[in-house]
């Protein structure tokens, strides 16, 4: 199993940086998420062979690997010309890991169109949510032999206001994609958006979950009391928090306790976006607690 940080919290460092300050905390592997100097959100990969030779060089000097590259692009857009860039980006964010010899990429189902197009941008309406899955398996189409032909593996997962946010249809997306390089990402910040049941949607999961995001959230579904300050009152925004471990109401020994039985042994993201002050003090404390949960389950 790797553990790793998503130092998104630490992206105002240089990225050659990033690997000195991840190992400071205690890991050994990074989930390197979108940023303006590498891959940026939505836009083509500003990524050159100078920057790619010396954030090799920063990761062997750190002793750091990369567990994850985690481009985020429209995909499922039902704009055209949109989804084309997307690909564009996609192949281009394919040829990086192969340079930095990394197999594994994340990315989330995917918006739709960007807001400016005036169309609904979470999809939530029949119609958009058909566009966008449609959108969404052009791309896959074309993206899957290439990820197959380099031996990279692309893990996704459902996020809030994307098309599909919920365990189901996701996970039969998936296995209907049918490629041994696509698998799942159980994101525990969304776990309320996937449904109720932790222990059961992990078991559900298990013939293809390879990835899992580590991060609290509070149960934005509860009836016993707000959970979320939103104005106006009743805003339809898909509310959720990553928060450390234990503030939140994530199940976590029902968690860890399944991920055991189910016998994971993939990538394990520390992705903890609150207080960028504490971001030092929350990386060590995620990385102590994840550890604790796997020495106590994983025996």
């Amino acid at each position: 199993m790797k553990i790793a940080l998503d130092p998104f919290m630490h992206r105002h460092l240089p990225l050659e940086d990033l690997p000195s300050k991840v190992a400071e905390l205690g890991y050994e592997w990074i989930e390197l998420s979108p940023r303006a100097d590498f891959l940026e959100w939505f836009k083509a990969p500003r990524v050159f062979p100078d920057r790619v030779k010396s954030l090799r060089k920063a990761l062997s000097d750190a002793n750091v690997g990369i567990a994850s590259l985690l481009p985020m692009y429209r995909w499922a857009s039902n704009d055209e010309d949109e989804r084309r860039a997307a690909i564009r980006h996609w192949k281009r964010a394919i040829e990086i890991a192969v340079e930095l010899g990394v197999d594994t990429m994340n990315s989330e189902f995917g918006r739709g169109p960007h807001p400016d197009k005036g169309s609904c941008y979470c999809c939530h309406t029949g119609s958009m949510i058909e566009a966008c899955e449609d959108a969404w398996w052009r791309s896959i189409e074309e993206l899957v032999p290439i990820l197959e032909r380099e031996g990279i593996n692309l893990n996704i997962e459902p996020h809030p206001e994307d098309w599909t946010e919920s365990l189901q249809p996701s996970l039969d997306l998936i296995r209907t994609v049918n490629s041994p390089r696509v698998k799942f990402l159980y994101c525990t910040p969304h776990t309320f958006y996937f449904g109720d049941d932790t222990a059961a949607m992990l078991r559900e999961s298990a013939d293809v979950l390879a990835h899992v995001h580590i991060a609290d959230t509070f149960n934005h579904k509860a009836s016993s009391g707000l959970r979320y300050i939103i104005n106006p009152p009743g805003s339809q925004a898909r509310v959720h928090q990553h928060l450390n471990i234990g503030q939140g109401e994530v199940p976590w020994d029902d968690f860890y306790r399944t991920l055991a039985e189910i016998g994971f042994d993939g990538v394990m993201t520390a992705c903890v976006f609150a207080w960028e002050e504490k971001a030092d003090e929350s990386g060590k404390f995620m990385r102590r607690e994840m550890q604790r949960y796997v020495d106590q389950y994983f025996k």
